[in-house]
């Protein structure tokens, strides 16, 4: 019987490759978005650092509250005509036409009103900033919460993951070579990008669109979600799939079990470790990204072209470096693992306080350093979901809660690093120098708290928690 439940849900290779496109959308907005938000608005729109920041700001916030909202909703079920169609791609299909009619506004001069003060712009970039986040946040949500859904196969889940992360790469990869090109073709500005660079990010913002909304198509169509428990036809497929009406043995065990209760995770101190661990990974890595395009054209003042073809450089090395994560995890473990990681990701930092000013490191060192960082980027960031998981453990129950915490948390203090940063640099005298201070002292400050919580974690095993639903 368990062989014929588990052939029943078996996904075929164009479902699989349905699912895996889902959120390509998602992943192509927010590789723009995070590389070139403050690129556009300060060097195209002409807006002031603190001006940027706050949009950047605005945006992480409204995603922090969106997250946990959706996240609910999500899991709720209605008897409404529209959850036939099913809960999750509802709640997709609902993210994606938000973010359909709100991103390519946010990257195109203000309509009318492109010489108005910038603070009446900023409420019009503002209005769209809040329904893209949220319509991402649905998108992002709805996506991952399917998987457990389509199939109970734990090696299926575990591909649909792999595939997923593969989608993101391509869907990252895409937006800097788009913008390689479209900077490329358009010599009009020179080297330097300016307000005559604003159609090279309307370009690209719509051929984001165009690519996303195929892609999104293709999941919607192919993608068929199950009736949710409690939902129309959720029962009659529940009589169906045992007529003697007894439990299964797995049944009586989740019966049995008693599953950690979201609100006494605040009670368990590994929580607040590895919430810090989550945090300073992130921010480190977001970070990074966000102000590698601000430092290749004020400090190390490189043709604008290079906005794109580094960004490249760091992903394609990060995602080569990925393939190794797994043999090195099980051969040194998640914690050395990690210290490796955070202490390349200081040797970048070094490297680019001390190489910025010298004409070798403009030419080649960029790239090394780039390496580097892609390197040390994926090593971290998958070790901390790693060492997440085993924090959670068996605690499936409420591990949507912990992945939300964590992600709540990432997003606000993403976006109040971002003001911070941005309202402190006129208040600076040097300012050639001040994204390379950034990528030095803020990531390296960041990546740092996340080795103090390393330490804090290295006493007992994670995941042995006080607490389980007593």
């Amino acid at each position: 019987m368990d062989n014929e439940h588990r052939n029943a849900h078996h996904l075929s290779l164009p479902q699989r490759l349905a699912f895996s496109v889902g959120h390509v959308f998602n992943d192509l907005c927010a590789g723009f978005w995070f590389t070139y938000l403050l690129i556009f608005m300060k060097l195209v729109n002409g807006f002031e650092s603190s001006t940027a920041g706050t949009l950047m700001l605005v945006g992480q916030v409204a995603d922090g509250i969106a997250t946990p909202f959706i996240g609910i909703e999500c899991d709720r079920s209605f008897d409404w005509w529209f959850c036939r169609y099913g809960r999750r791609k509802t709640w997709h299909l609902v993210g994606t036409l938000c973010v359909l009619l709100s991103f390519p506004f946010i990257f195109h001069l203000c309509i009318y009103c492109d010489n108005s003060p910038q603070t009446s712009q900023m409420v019009y970039y503002s209005a769209f900033i809040i329904i893209f986040q949220f319509g991402w946040a649905a998108v992002q949500i709805s996506h991952l919460s399917l998987i457990p859904d389509l199939t109970p196969v734990s090696s299926e889940r575990v591909e649909l993951n792999a595939w997923r992360y593969a989608c993101t790469v391509f869907a990252n990869i895409t937006v800097f070579i788009l913008m390689f090109i479209t900077l490329g073709m358009d010599n009009s500005s020179g080297d330097a990008i300016t307000r005559r660079d604003a159609v090279a990010f309307e370009e690209v913002a719509f051929l984001i669109l165009g690519i996303g909304l195929v892609f999104s198509t293709i999941f919607h169509i192919g993608v068929r979600e199950r009736p949710a428990p409690g939902s129309l036809g959720a029962s009659a497929s529940a009589d169906s799939s045992d007529g003697s009406g007894s439990s299964s043995s797995a049944d009586l065990v989740k019966q049995q079990a008693r599953p950690m209760v979201w609100s006494n995770w605040f009670r368990e101190a590994q929580f607040y470790k590895v919430g810090l661990l989550y945090m300073g990974t992130r921010l480190t890595i977001n970070l990074t990204m966000v102000y590698i395009p601000n430092y290749l054209v004020e400090s190390l003042h490189l043709q604008k072209k290079s906005v794109a073809y580094i960004p490249l450089v760091i992903y394609i090395s990060g995602f080569i470096s990925s393939f190794l994560m797994k043999f090195i995890n099980v051969r040194l473990g998640k914690r050395l693992t990690y210290l490796i990681g955070a202490c390349l990701t200081l040797g970048a930092c070094a490297w680019i306080f001390f190489g910025t000013h010298n004409e070798l490191f403009k030419k080649y060192g960029i790239f090394g350093v780039s390496v580097v960082i892609g390197m040390s980027s994926t090593t971290i960031l998958i070790t901390s979901l790693a060492i997440t998981n085993d924090l959670i453990g068996s605690n499936t129950d409420s591990g949507a809660f912990v992945f939300g915490a964590m992600s709540f948390v990432d997003k606000i203090s993403n976006g109040v690093s971002v003001m911070v940063i941005e309202n402190l640099k006129s208040s600076i005298a040097n300012q050639e120098n001040y994204y390379r201070d950034v990528l030095t002292f803020v990531c390296g400050g960041a990546i740092s708290l996340s080795l103090i919580a390393l330490a804090l974690l290295t006493k007992g095993k994670i995941g042995n928690l006080k607490r389980n639903g007593d």
